[in-house]
């Protein structure tokens, strides 16, 4: 496959003279982390390369109208990571590694949110897409707004396109975290300012942009990797789908019989021609040489109800250690968070030394404020 190299351009990027020595040294040449690898970022710091490649999302769960790959990076909204083409994504994950080195230096007068604010609606509470997103648009000099379950009951005390139309006036960006896919589709329809998609019960791209950077910083790559998820065919599912079906690796959705993915998203991932994708039952054949096993809960919020009965039925779906050295040990362990510790993975699994899950719970914050520059122009 050809390789596609795109570059990131800051507008506007933090000036040299913003950089302490320790940040300049950060985005140079062989100094990065990054540098050398075959999808990682090459060296300069505003310009930096990677490979990459695009597809749209689901047809099960209401999506946007399709549009042309040439529209596709003019999209205002962040709803889905197949909206977006290649270069787009690869923009995003750039600026991500850009920004947090930054952070990281300590530097603390890059402030492109100043003076803007963002509302965040959550009718899903959540400790690290709370944290993350509001921390984050605060050290880029920006003001977060909560609007818990029960400020808004949107739906219900307010329909959520009057919502819409009111928060767009006040802020300049939304965030939401749903249960209902269409609610954010519907918020995005109405909003004249963007929308940022923190979860649905269709998808959680934000995650996945978060661990697409996770990736990248401890293989060295993306593309050509074998990703096993195993456990229920859920949102994670799908967005790791939707990834696929913009940059080639292959991946793996081991689950129970009855707990499979969206039917329709997995062959969209297909039909894309971009990566390898496969349904299984078998997790302990799925994992064999596995680059990175992933994990959920088997219940999410929501659906707890069925917790006990969920137990039963992933039996043998657990990632401990047995099923860790089938993957072999260069696989590393990821896991959105939280994590029920002895349900779908052991104690020895989360706290072993190939365990990336904090590393990936921290870039959540990094992939978001690249999202938002990128929404808001910068």
């Amino acid at each position: 496959m050809a390789a596609i190299s795109s570059h990131c351009v800051s507008n506007p990027s933090p000036p040299s003279s913003l950089l302490s020595s320790s940040a300049s040294s950060t985005f140079s040449g062989n100094n990065s982390p990054l540098a050398g690898a075959s999808l990682a970022f090459a060296a300069s710091p505003r310009s930096l390369r990677r490979q990459f490649s695009c597809q749209a999302s689901s047809a099960t769960f209401p999506t946007p109208s399709p549009v042309h790959a040439k529209e596709k990076s003019e999209l205002k909204d962040f709803l889905h990571i197949s909206d977006f083409d290649k270069a787009t994504i690869v923009k995003i994950l750039n600026r991500a590694s850009e920004v947090k080195a930054l952070l990281k230096s300590g530097e603390r007068t890059y402030l492109p949110f100043k003076g803007k604010t963002m509302a965040m609606i959550f009718t899903k509470p959540s400790m690290r897409t709370r944290v993350s997103f509001e921390t984050g648009f605060s050290l880029l000099g920006g003001h977060a707004i909560y609007l818990g379950p029960d400020d808004i009951q949107m739906g219900k005390r307010e329909e959520t396109r009057d919502v819409a139309r009111v928060l767009s006036r006040y802020n300049d960006i939304i965030m939401a975290r749903v249960f209902a896919h269409q609610d954010v589709l519907d918020l995005a329809k109405y909003s004249s300012v963007p929308v940022v998609n923190g979860l649905t019960d269709y998808n959680h791209p934000c995650q996945i942009m978060a661990d697409a950077l996770t990736m990248i910083e401890h293989i060295g790559q993306l593309e050509g990797t074998k990703v096993i998820y195993v456990g229920d065919g859920n949102n994670i599912v799908h967005s790791w789908l939707l990834l696929a079906a913009v940059i080639p690796f292959h991946f793996v959705c081991a689950c129970p019989k009855g707990f499979e993915p969206d039917e329709k998203t997995v062959e969209k991932a297909r039909q894309a021609g971009v990566s390898k994708i496969e349904i299984t039952n078998d997790p302990k054949e799925a994992v064999r040489g596995a680059d990175v096993v992933y994990s959920d809960v088997w219940a999410s919020m929501g659906q707890k109800e069925e917790a006990a009965y969920r137990r039963q039925v992933f039996q043998g779906f657990q990632v401990d250690e047995a099923l860790m050295k089938l993957a072999g040990p260069k696989a590393y362990f990821m896991h959105c968070l939280p994590a029920e510790r002895g349900v779908e993975v052991t104690d020895g699994v989360i706290e072993a030394p190939n365990s990336i899950v904090f590393p990936q719970a921290e870039n959540r914050m990094h992939a978001q404020n690249a999202i938002v520059l990128h929404l808001l122009g910068f």
